[in-house]
């Protein structure tokens, strides 16, 4: 009876002590202090995802069939998420289980979270969303009185506040955030579109377009604004440096393939200078240059001569790029502010034309 009470023991013993061992085994693998972060992505663009912020980069390797998964220690806060294509914001601290899922076909509108934490990155993933359709960039810039701008901006400004405001389970910090960039923002908007009613008002449709002349063209040659007359022309003001402007160039490369061959030219007047290109207007064309090569750029590619302060740039009256301006045969404006290339307005508006 004995030695079976002390087998009985030795076995309790062996048993408590692997249980404690696995305990340990599971600690070691995903501690407390970390984040543990997983997900599939589907049409993955690159092989790698970047979870980063100013002072933070991890790189996360994606397998083959569009998984992933690491754990590693955070500063809690907000940190950018980038796919090699597209970005979008995460709200990171240690503890949290967060697994994703990710279409990069509809970007945006695929993200989810799941797990620990995953109420906070679902906030800024809504987030996006929601003030991207309030503030459709295109259907405010059809706003022509200023009036009107002020009162549609204060609405916006009120739903977004609602919005911000109903998510009372998501860290306090994200919506003081929120709430403390609304003001700035919608006063970029305004800014911005205000310049764009007083455009329209000092160069409306049917007047003569502000000209350039004998600019370098990455041909070798020069162009001139009266050299193109004839056709219509779709002007896109750039800089290599300008995010925004790089990615609208493959929606401008279709739009060259779909209307080849028809009644437009389209033409890019890049404004890079010595000020963005350490102080060298050499390397400025240089990367300009470059940039054309590697991307394999179509239409008409010009150099402004004096950058920003070129005088077709400052009589269009541009100070933000990209900026993008459609002008008739005849050389007189359509639209000093036309839609952009990713924009189904542009589209509406060429055919409206029948070109």
């Amino acid at each position: 009876m004995r030695i079976t009470e002390i087998f009985k023991t030795a076995l309790m013993e062996k048993a408590m002590l692997l249980l404690i061992l696995f305990a340990l085994s599971s600690f070691a693998q995903d501690p407390p202090d970390v984040v543990i972060l997983s997900g599939q992505i589907a049409n993955q663009n690159s092989d790698s995802i970047l979870v980063r912020s100013r002072s933070f980069k991890r790189t996360i390797q994606i397998k083959e069939d569009g998984t992933f998964r690491d754990t590693f220690s955070v500063t809690e806060g907000t940190y950018n998420l980038y796919d090699g294509n597209e970005s979008t914001n995460i709200f990171l601290r240690n503890g949290f289980n967060l697994h994703l899922t990710l279409d990069t076909k509809e970007f945006d509108e695929s993200i989810k979270y799941s797990g620990i934490g995953s109420e906070h990155s679902n906030f800024l993933a809504k987030k996006s969303l929601v003030e991207e359709k309030l503030l459709d960039f295109d259907a405010l810039s059809e706003i022509e009185d200023l009036a009107v701008l002020e009162n549609t901006l204060e609405k916006i400004k009120s739903q977004l506040t609602d919005f911000y405001d109903s998510n009372n389970l998501v860290d306090s910090t994200l919506i003081q955030s929120a709430k403390k960039n609304l003001e700035p923002m919608l006063s970029s908007y305004f800014k911005y579109l205000v310049g764009s009613i007083e455009l329209k008002t000092e160069l409306p449709e049917g007047s003569p377009s502000p000209t350039f002349t004998d600019y370098e063209n990455v041909t070798g040659t020069t162009t001139s604004l009266g050299d193109l007359r004839g056709k219509y022309l779709y002007v896109d003001v750039w800089a290599t440096w300008c995010g925004p402007c790089k990615a609208e160039i493959p929606h401008l490369k279709e739009l060259e393939k779909e209307y080849h061959g028809r009644n437009i030219q389209f033409l890019s007047l890049s404004v890079d200078d010595d000020r963005t290109h350490g102080g060298s207007w050499e390397k400025a064309r240089a990367d300009w240059k470059a940039m054309i090569v590697e991307k394999e750029l179509g239409g008409i590619q010009l150099f402004a001569p004096n950058g920003w302060q070129s005088d077709f740039v400052t009589a269009y009256k541009i100070k933000g790029i990209p900026r993008f301006i459609l002008i008739d045969p005849d050389g007189n404006v359509i639209t000093p502010d036309a839609p952009k290339p990713s924009s189904a307005k542009l589209k509406e508006l060429l055919d409206s034309l029948k070109i």
